[in-house]
């Protein structure tokens, strides 16, 4: 493997060196997908793709545990992929179940909520001149999640009053979660520990939201 994989990266305040435990709230905090995804298993009585959801849920957990034990590049991927790999298995769930699309409709969608996703960072910087991804800690590339939950929700208002509050007041959930994400290096000269483990605990609760929401409009 290149050695460049190995290169230290210090995204978050609390890390201030590079040792194994130099941020062990954000570490350890990432129990708390481990937690969601145990939790949803449970209640997912025998839904698939809802348990499909709940192992990679757990898999996020273990990701984000190696960025912030290991912070290095590798471990960066382990863990931004399994995030993507929820928003865009989620999206395609959704797509299908809330709204009744057949498979090749609710996969031409979700490969179109990819694209759009993948192309609003580039565009976005292309529009400013600056990097937005730098301005926003990263954060930016999670907008197009919040805006397919709330798009998803105000459409299910008349077809499943119940469901669509709940992706609603979880898309909320999840805007105040990426806002501690994001000021999370501002913060540091008055928040040494940082705010990205808020990160880590609201995520959780948004996951495991998401995951009931299917579960309970299956039954």
């Amino acid at each position: 493997m290149d050695a460049s994989w190995f290169e230290p990266v210090r995204a978050y305040c609390e890390r201030g060196d590079v040792g194994f435990w130099a941020e062990p709230i954000n570490a350890l905090t990432n129990a708390a997908f481990l937690v969601a995804a145990g939790l949803a298993a449970r209640r997912a009585r025998g839904d698939g793709p809802v348990l499909v959801l709940a192992a990679v849920t757990f898999v996020v957990g273990i990701g984000s545990f190696l960025f912030h034990t290991l912070a290095n590049r590798w471990s960066m991927l382990a863990d931004v992929i399994p995030i993507a790999v929820f928003i865009y298995g989620y999206f395609a769930l959704a797509m299908a179940r809330f709204f009744g699309l057949r498979p090749p409709a609710a996969t031409a969608l979700t490969l179109a909520f990819a694209a759009l996703s993948f192309g609003l960072t580039p565009a976005l910087d292309a529009l400013t001149g600056r990097s937005v991804s730098d301005l926003t800690n990263g954060s930016v590339d999670y907008a197009p999640a919040i805006l397919a939950l709330l798009g998803v929700g105000l459409a299910l208002l008349k077809r499943a009053p119940g469901t669509a509050r709940s992706v609603l007041a979880t898309a909320g959930i999840f805007l105040v979660s990426l806002t501690f994400r994001t000021v999370d290096v501002a913060s540091c000269a008055r928040l040494p520990l940082g705010t990205h483990f808020l990160w880590h605990v609201l995520n959780a609760v948004v996951l495991y939201r998401l995951l009931i929401a299917a579960t309970r409009f299956r039954l």
